[in-house]
């Protein structure tokens, strides 16, 4: 079936701009930093954040196995993925590393997907490196968390559906899913599958009439909640879905009942209220690494980071400081990327040859012509013009990546207007040709976050599509 994108999904044209050390609006234009709110409580029985990670890393812990396997053997860009730029293990690879675990090949390519979903390693054309979650695995609880949620995000396409079921409806399914695990976390307990195929038809049927997709005229008399999708239908769907979502963790699903895990309730809850899971506040950033000095300076007012940043560099020599910088922006954080550049604007002169140096690496391209561009004395309002159409788009990936990765969803969602292409489509397919290596899970991110149900579908479609190397 044709996604058909709502008419209010047309994008307006914003520049584009690098992300900026304080909380980064959707067009990634500086903000003030507003008051922190406080955290609303998780549910009475939720288990505190070190316990939930314990849960997390145990669930994916195969995954991690065979990522670090990956990381210790295989050299990078040694050919050891199929052609094709999907990040699949070739055969040899996948035989190799079942050898050495002691598993089967196909157990190992299931690892190996999980482990590409959650963030663990990052693949770019026929190579893959390990992500930053994977660097962080051990020491740092928040990175573990997310990198579960993105696999809960992503879960249908951890478990793909049959082919024995209709796409569209599997779309409808997946869709009215967040629907049925909120209901799940309100009950706090097991809850009977014939009420939640009931909840999962209503909610089917909803979301067809709020997409107007009811036929005019009289219709003869329906079997099931939504028109292509009957209720006979529906109970092999809603098996797949918990089938899907006890794979990743999320609830356990036995003798005809499903109950959320801690995990499940917890990640339902934050994404019901929308907190970000890894606000930290700065202290002691002078005497850190560079990175550690970044991301204590994330949350801070402009001014305040800009100051911040100049006693930083004051305490060690420039050349080292700027070193520090580039080397912090090569990692997979695409947080620190652009808040690395905003440290070497506050450099200047100094940081010039080392910034045109890099211009000629992929990650780091965008943010250095910015960076060049804006030194050299360009209008503001014509930097952007240094950049070609797909360098924008890629800059929008990598900061849709920051977002998803340290934002909420609500910023997420309005990050759709710094994109300069016109319609959602024209956006996805430019997307899915920029070849950035968050791709699949910025659009699993924005179609989990995104409350339109017809573009949501859009871009889970075009998720599937770079995951699974389709048109």
């Amino acid at each position: 079936m044709t996604s058909r994108i709502p008419r209010d999904s047309r994008l307006r044209l914003v520049r584009p701009r690098t992300l900026a050390a304080a909380p980064v609006r959707a067009d990634g234009v500086v903000t003030q930093a507003r008051p922190p709110r406080p955290a609303p409580r998780p549910p009475e029985g939720t288990p505190p954040p070190a316990e939930l990670a314990r849960m997390a890393r145990r669930g994916l812990a195969d995954a991690v196995r065979v990522a670090r396997w990956a990381d210790a053997v295989l050299s990078p860009g040694s050919g050891h993925g199929t052609p094709d730029g999907r990040g699949a293990l070739s055969v040899i690879t996948a035989e190799r590393a079942a050898a050495d675990l002691e598993l089967t090949p196909r157990q190992v390519r299931a690892d190996w997907d999980t482990a590409r979903l959650a963030g663990l390693v990052e693949v770019h054309g026929d190579s893959a490196r390990p992500g930053w979650r994977l660097r962080a695995w051990d020491r740092d609880d928040t990175a573990v968390l997310r990198g579960w949620v993105a696999l809960f995000d992503a879960w249908s396409l951890a478990h793909p559906a049959g082919r024995s079921l209709e796409a569209a409806a599997v779309a409808e399914v997946v869709s009215a899913m967040p629907q049925v695990l909120s209901f799940l976390q309100l009950s706090a307990g097991p809850v009977p599958v014939p009420q939640l195929l009931d909840l999962l038809g209503q909610r089917v049927e909803e979301l067809r009439t709020e997409r107007c997709e009811i036929p005019y005229g009289p219709q003869p008399e329906r079997t099931g909640p939504a028109t292509g999708t009957t209720g006979t239908d529906l109970p092999p769907l809603l098996d797949w879905a918990l089938h899907g979502l006890a794979a990743v963790g999320a609830l356990t699903y036995a003798d005809g009942q499903a109950t959320l895990t801690p995990l499940g309730s917890w990640a339902v809850w934050v994404k019901l209220e929308q907190i970000c899971v890894a606000a930290q506040s700065p202290a002691g950033n002078i005497e850190q690494s560079a990175e550690d000095m970044l991301r204590g300076c994330a949350r801070l007012r402009p001014n305040a980071a800009r100051a911040e940043y100049r006693a930083w560099l004051a305490a060690r020599p420039v050349g080292s400081a700027v070193t520090e910088l580039i080397a912090a922006a090569r990692g997979e954080d695409a947080l620190l990327r652009g808040l690395a550049f905003e440290a070497l604007r506050v450099v200047g002169a100094p940081a010039e040859p080392v910034v045109r140096s890099v211009a000629d690496e992929p990650s780091l391209r965008p943010y250095a012509l910015l960076w060049l561009a804006e030194y050299e004395g360009a209008d503001p309002e014509d930097v952007h013009l240094v950049l070609t159409r797909e360098e924008t788009t890629w800059l929008w990936v990598d900061t849709a990546a920051a977002v998803a990765d340290h934002g909420e969803a609500q910023l997420l969602v309005r990050h759709l207007e710094s994109a300069v292409q016109p319609t959602v489509p024209a956006l996805l397919d430019e997307v899915r040709a920029a070849g950035h290596p968050r791709t699949v899970q910025v659009l699993v991110a924005l179609a989990a976050a995104h409350p339109d149900p017809a573009l949501a579908k859009a871009v889970r479609r075009a998720a599937f599509q770079v995951h699974t190397g389709g048109t």
